[in-house]
């Protein structure tokens, strides 16, 4: 199991059969309903994907002395810099202004950040090197919000500076010819949502006005689609509108580059979705500026030459292979120092080395967040300083959590899930200490719980076609705040599974009522996933297509895999038939034969508690613990017999049992005493019943 508590929200079966009735296919309408959708009417609203923006750029404060200041530095023929960030919203960010104003025959050149050596945002010695180029306008974008010394430093050697950002801004904006940022106080754009591409766009579309907005978004809007999925952004309002025509459009992009790209990345020719471009376009753009060459990507999209964009393409994919062997290296040292961690440190992981790649250490912080369930901090040292890489969890605010903590700092900026920093390397333990108080009091206290959200659970396995995973593609554009559907199955059989990818993977075939379905388990193995083949499971996952050979067909696409709630109907009649015991009610036929335990499942159990219940006592789910329990007792009825021996057990004081949500909290408390089990209560009770029905002939 990757994750501790599945939360299934309750089918809303009126809603759902409304929507049906509407024309939407069952599992779209299951969907919808479990997302407060009622009818069809609210749905038709809810699926709309507007290809149009809504509001005006120069709704944008400052964007009009933006769009000002740079028509003027185009009328003098000056000397322009755009300047980026070196992640996939940077880099699309910065293509799309740079090639725009290339396109009005401007003197324009871009700069994009080396990770390690610059660091993020402006520094003053990117602006020397750019004013000894004769730069005088400076262009941001996604980045320099927090400039403001930066920001003066180029006031001072004669270079204006117009920003576009959309991180959060702090109290001092920088005194720049232009501020424009959604985030602003005093900025009266109603969506606060774009992606420092989608503020980049919306420069460009005031810079070339209201009658070629239309043929400026249909250029860019590809690129801005895949810079937008990349930075998670809210997949509402405009980010919404942008990201469905630009997947429409990528396929006609102008950008020879894009081409490229994916015919380097096997989806030439193929339907691209948010889900293709979170996890295999977008990796490959990031892996430049994680492994320090941001600018591939830049002239890759900028070219116009396809025998080079070919070979710029696939020195992208060559250095994502590179940082995924890196990734992975830095990702089993995380786990070994965490091991080492007192559970007072686990609310928030700070953690830090000498020999981690800065440029990978974020992706890492985004695993550990998913596996541990609560905010990450990697931070590369480089003698007594260190550069830090966050990433949220569960809501946590990291902007604000990095403000209270500003004292143990050097630097910081970022936004509410995704952020960086700089901090000395005396003021980690500290900062550690400060940041675990942070994540504890927001979380109230407790442990951190892993907590997968599922959508819908399917009723039957039937509804699990190809025809329903295509109907679901109604959805898109995937992304925060319209998150794609997890379905899950419960009581499923695992038929077959077997180890793919250098056993990194885990391809595997359910059955559930006569249904078998092909899955693949990304990053779980057989030895790693808990079930057994032949065993039943509960499966959570996406339903996607998978085209192999011009072959399409369903496939689950895992998430979560663990031993089944969900009891099958022997466990079902095995537990009603203890309950009824239990509340003293008469038993008929062999019933009261079949629950009676022999002596040595008596033996068996207790040394199989012994072995699995540490001093502390055990939390588990109550079913998978019942099924391991009736492994270990062997003999006729171990399921059944398994739970009366733990009640037994229960009576006779050698341990505390409750059972409570499906979940089973067990503490032995025997402390090496002897106790006569033929003393028991129910024991003897089920002895005498026993006995009544043998001399009866099995009547009541």
């Amino acid at each position: 199991m990757k994750f501790q508590r599945w939360q299934i929200k309750p089918p809303d079966a009126a809603a759902a059969q409304a929507l049906t009735d509407a024309g939407y296919s069952p599992l779209v309408a299951n969907v919808l309903a479990s997302r407060g959708i009622r009818d069809g009417a609210q749905a038709a609203e809810f699926l709309l994907c507007d290809h149009r923006l809504t509001y005006s750029p120069l709704l944008m404060a400052d964007m009009d002395r933006a769009a000002a200041r740079i028509n003027a530095a185009l009328e003098r023929g000056e000397h322009i810099a755009v300047y980026g960030d070196y992640d996939v919203d940077g880099i699309t960010a910065t293509v799309i202004l740079t090639d725009y104003l290339r396109c009005r025959g401007a003197r324009v050149s871009y700069y994009i950040p080396h990770r390690i050596e610059d660091g993020y945002g402006l520094s003053a010695d990117a602006i020397d090197a750019l004013h000894r180029r004769g730069v005088t306008l400076l262009l941001t974008v996604d980045c320099g919000i927090t400039g403001v010394e930066e920001v003066a430093h180029a006031a001072a050697l004669g270079i204006d500076t117009v920003i576009t950002d959309h991180h959060e801004c702090k109290e001092q904006l920088p005194a720049a010819a232009a501020v424009v940022d959604p985030h602003r106080s005093d900025c009266p754009y109603p969506f606060k949502h774009l992606a420092g591409c989608g503020v980049a766009l919306k420069l460009v579309l005031a810079l070339g006005g209201a009658d070629r907005e239309e043929a400026l978004f249909s250029r860019y809007c590809a690129l801005c689609a895949i810079g937008t999925v990349a930075d998670v952004m809210q997949m509402t309002g405009e980010n919404r509108a942008i990201v469905s025509r630009g997947l429409a459009a990528i396929e006609h992009s102008d950008f020879i580059g894009l081409h490229a790209l994916l015919q380097e990345a096997g989806l030439s020719g193929k339907n691209i979705t948010s889900t293709q471009i979170g996890y295999v376009l977008s990796p490959r753009i990031n892996a430049a500026g994680r492994m320090g060459g941001a600018d591939t990507a830049v002239e890759l999209f900028l070219c116009d030459e396809p025998d080079r964009a070919a070979r710029l393409a696939a020195d992208l994919c060559a250095m994502n292979r590179e940082r995924q062997a890196v990734e992975q290296e830095i990702f089993s040292q995380a786990l070994e120092m965490i091991e080492a961690l007192p559970q007072t440190e686990r609310s928030a992981l700070v953690l830090s080395s000498e020999t981690w790649h800065q440029g990978v250490v974020g992706i890492v912080a985004s695993r550990l967040s998913e596996r541990f369930s609560c905010p990450s901090f990697m931070i590369h040292l480089n003698g007594d300083v260190g550069k830090g890489s966050c990433r949220s969890w569960g809501g946590f605010n990291l902007f604000a959590a990095l403000e209270e903590c500003s004292d143990l700092l050097l630097d910081f900026g970022g936004h509410e899930l995704a952020a960086g920093f700089t901090i000395r390397a005396e003021n980690i333990p500290a900062f550690r200490r400060k940041m675990n108080r942070c994540a504890s009091a927001y979380r109230g206290g407790g442990a951190p719980i892993s907590v997968l959200p599922v959508d819908l659970a399917v009723s039957s396995a039937e509804l699990l076609t190809l025809e329903e995973a295509e109907a679901l593609e109604a959805l898109e554009p995937y992304g925060a705040g319209n998150e794609r559907p997890v379905l899950c199955l419960t009581g499923a059989t695992l038929e077959r599974a077997q180890n793919v990818g250098q056993n990194r993977h885990m391809k595997l075939r359910l059955q559930k009522g006569g249904v078998s379905l092909e899955g693949i388990f990304f990053s779980a193995n057989v030895e790693s996933c808990g079930c057994a083949p032949q065993s039943r499971v509960d499966a959570a996952f996406y339903l996607q297509i998978n085209e192999f050979r011009d072959v399409r067909s369903a496939q689950l696409q895992l998430i979560d895999l663990r031993p089944s709630l969900a009891p099958s109907v022997r466990e079902t009649e095995a537990l009603s038939l203890l309950e009824r015991f239990r509340s003293h009610q008469a038993l008929a036929g062999g019933e009261a034969r079949r629950l009676l335990p022999e002596r040595e499942q008596f033996i068996q159990l207790w040394r199989t508690l012994e072995h699995l219940v540490p001093p502390e006592g055990l939390a588990a789910e109550y079913l998978p613990f019942l099924r391991q329990l009736a492994g270990a007792v062997r003999g006729a009825e171990s399921f059944l017999r398994a739970a009366f021996c733990l009640d037994v057990f229960c009576e006779r004081r050698l341990l505390t049992i409750r059972v409570e949500d499906g979940q089973v909290f067990l503490q032995l408390c025997a402390q090496g005493k002897k106790v006569d089990l033929e003393q028991s209560e129910p024991l003897c009770r089920l002895r005498g019943a026993a006995a009544d029905i043998r001399r009866g002939g099995d009547g009541v």
